[in-house]
């Protein structure tokens, strides 16, 4: 009997049935639709996976998914993106905090402060071998020209400059950063003041020999430098020193942390760096472009 019944089931869903809708006034067929129950159920189907499919779409691709209750707008992203920089920021600030007592406490019981940890440079991931040079016409023209042009110069080969005369060397700027206190001969201030983040790299003016390399009360690790033309370079109140006395370094090669060493003439992060011509000091914002 149960068989009887499945089996009438299945059956009526192959019988067609019509659909037709009449005027109420005239009785004049208007609309009418043949199918079968199989068919029906498929258009209803269809029609339900469709409405489902542009529902998804439209709360996707445009602002109404903000509408759903939980779901965070566009302010409140741009917060939670703002929130994750500032936790990072934090947590690098709290790392050179811990650094930097851990160096004094070092330094206390007489020990080395250990080295800064720098962040690895973005170029290391390049592989610089797979990197190829090639020779422009217009570098070729160039090198040409100069070379036609310094071929009979001699003055390239005496670099001596004029005596009370610098004017015209280069000099490589030591730290980029905001002056606090300019030379000042009157109150025996005989260099310049910058102000930097503290960790930052300072650098060689000119290419030369390490003279001096040390630490003292007043003005913490300095580090002096012996140029060309009776020049020298001084550089003071470093938090580490990267060269040794009668090294020779390069124009802009790193020779020094920035910090705030030394227990009398200092009052904050910066590099007091001073320039000496012939035994006098020198201003040296007249020469250097911080």
């Amino acid at each position: 009997m149960a068989k009887k019944k499945k089996h009438k089931l299945f059956t009526n869903w192959k019988h067609v049935y019509r659909i037709t809708i009449f005027n109420d006034y005239t009785f004049k067929e208007v609309w009418k639709i043949r199918a079968t129950k199989r068919d029906i159920f498929t258009i209803f189907v269809a029609f339900n996976l469709l409405m489902f499919i542009i529902m998804l779409v439209v709360i996707a691709f445009t602002p109404i998914r903000e509408l759903i209750p939980g779901y965070p707008d566009g302010k409140e992203r741009s917060q939670i993106v703002m929130n994750a920089i500032l936790v990072d920021s934090i947590k690098r600030e709290l790392e050179i905090r811990d650094q930097y007592f851990d160096n004094l406490k070092r330094i206390i019981y007489g020990e080395a402060p250990i080295e800064e940890i720098n962040d690895k440079d973005t170029i290391s991931n390049i592989n610089l071998k797979k990197i190829t040079f090639t020779k422009s016409q217009e570098d070729s023209l160039l090198r040409s020209q100069i070379e036609r042009d310094e071929q009979f110069d001699l003055s390239l080969a005496d670099r001596t400059i004029k005596e009370d005369d610098i004017s015209s060397l280069f000099f490589f700027p030591p730290l980029k950063g905001v002056i606090s206190s300019s030379y000042d001969l009157s109150k025996s201030h005989f260099g310049t003041d910058i102000v930097g983040n503290e960790g930052s790299i300072v650098h060689a003016i000119m290419e030369g020999t390490v003279l001096i390399a040390s630490w003292t009360v007043e003005t913490g690790y300095v580090i002096q430098l012996q140029h060309d033309n009776n020049l020298i370079s001084v550089y003071k109140h470093n938090a580490k020193l990267l060269k040794e006395v009668g090294t020779h370094v390069r124009a802009g090669e790193d020779i020094a942390v920035l910090g705030n060493s030394g227990e009398l003439y200092t009052s904050g992060t910066h590099l007091h760096f001073e320039l000496w011509f012939k035994g006098k000091p020198l201003d040296s914002e007249k020469f250097v472009i911080y």
